[in-house]
């Protein structure tokens, strides 16, 4: 088995230039397609290219590093694209942490590794939409229907991208399969002061948007008795719901009223319409069928309860990702040599490209600890070393499975 070592240096150096792409104080704005994106991946697709990797635009913007040699291999990666107001490290990691140990295995004379920045991983057009399209889980025509919240379609933002890309996609056969290295975006590992955390599934999630339809009315003159407020009945449903979940849950199982709409909105005028997102997330099917079935039961209850309508639509729905055995024993491997009993098997409780690559080949994930928990925010960081450890356990993975 070839000794795969990072380039500490190299990798550090390399992250942190990414972060200065869309740098808003300690985190990042680049969301997908943006200026500060494009350019990002322009000097990642340079950076491959000096690695010894061909960069390939694929036709929505996703990036491949590919050997030169058009054998088999792994493919590494995550993404670069950032939330609207992001952290450094979200994707970033992952991305960086493949290049350097596709970078340290040629020089090693290891196994080629191929490594990819998906693109829009987080949801300017909706979830994972590169890695979707890649996969064949959405297809490009109705991908370029999907707008964002200004009302830019999918196809207008990747056009900005068109003289760079490629017309056709990236073969997927050609992958053996693919390894994700993330940061948690979660407490466990800093809590626990476990350094490494490997991925044993890959939680499914289900998604409701709610309309409760009450009467508008005014706030002053409206008789209590004689309301039908929207709002109120949100609330209602938001207790009873935790009541009603509490009995089929376990406590990795959760749920959450993410995106709330009062209409109209003002301090003097009885909300005649309440809109709300529901979204829950288990790794067992039959536990989200079961929480489904409460949640619209509840919803219904709880309208008629309070003499509203009550009306619901699915706008999310993502089967657990079972996670492949050989690659995950590469990384329990690798984590057990690097970081001896300081490393733990861990469900995702996020989405990640991961998920849709799973319809293609074997996938593992890898987790690096996140200060605080915290992501999706400006604050979110990992100590260097702990970045460094990550890199090296994902390079040394690779080098065990050759």
């Amino acid at each position: 088995m070839p000794e795969i070592a990072v380039n500490s240096a190299r990798f550090l150096e390399d992250l942190h230039r990414l972060r200065s792409f869309g740098a808003h104080g300690t985190g990042v704005v680049r969301p997908a397609f943006s200026q500060p994106d494009i350019a990002s991946r322009q000097w990642l697709a340079i950076r491959m290219a000096d690695a010894g990797l061909n960069p390939v635009f694929d036709p929505v913007g996703n990036l491949f590093g590919l050997p030169a040699d058009d054998s088999a291999c792994l493919l590494l990666g995550s993404h670069t694209d950032s939330q609207p107001e992001g952290g450094w490290l979200d994707g970033a990691f992952g991305v960086i942490a493949a290049l350097e140990a596709a970078r340290a295995s040629i020089e090693a004379g290891g196994p080629p590794i191929a490594v990819v920045s998906f693109q829009d991983e987080e949801g300017r057009f909706g979830a994972l939409t590169g890695s979707r399209v890649w996969s064949g889980a959405l297809d490009l025509a109705e991908a370029d229907r999907l707008t964002d919240t200004q009302g830019t379609s999918f196809a207008d933002a990747r056009a900005a991208m068109a003289d760079l890309c490629a017309r056709d996609f990236v073969r997927a056969d050609r992958f053996l399969g693919y390894v994700e290295a993330h940061i948690e975006q979660g407490p466990v590992l800093d809590l626990s002061e476990d350094v490494i955390g490997v991925v044993e599934h890959i939680v499914g999630i289900r998604g409701l948007r709610v309309c409760f339809a009450g009467q508008q009315n005014h706030a002053g003159t409206t008789p209590m008795a004689m309301r039908k407020d929207a709002f109120q009945g949100l609330v209602a449903f938001a207790e009873r719901i935790n009541e009603t979940l509490a009995s089929i849950v376990t406590p990795a199982t959760v749920w959450t009223i993410g995106h709330v709409e009062l209409k109209p909105n003002a301090a003097s005028i009885v909300p005649g319409l309440a809109d709300f997102s529901v979204q829950w997330r288990d790794a067992d099917e039959v536990r989200l069928d079961r929480m489904e079935e409460i949640i619209r039961q509840t919803a219904a209850s709880v309208a008629e309860e309070y003499d509203l309508k009550c009306t619901h639509s699915d706008y999310l729905s993502v089967p657990p990702t079972a996670i492949s055995g050989p690659l995950r024993q590469q990384l329990e491997t690798s984590a057990e040599a690097l970081a001896p009993q300081r490393w733990r098997r861990m469900p995702s409780g996020a989405l990640h490209d991961a998920n849709n690559v799973a319809r293609l080949m074997p996938v593992a994930m890898l987790f690096v600890p996140s200060i605080g928990g915290v992501s999706h925010d400006f604050s979110e960081d990992t100590k260097e070393e702990d970045l460094l450890l990550g890199a090296q356990v994902l390079a040394q993975a690779v080098a065990s499975g050759a």
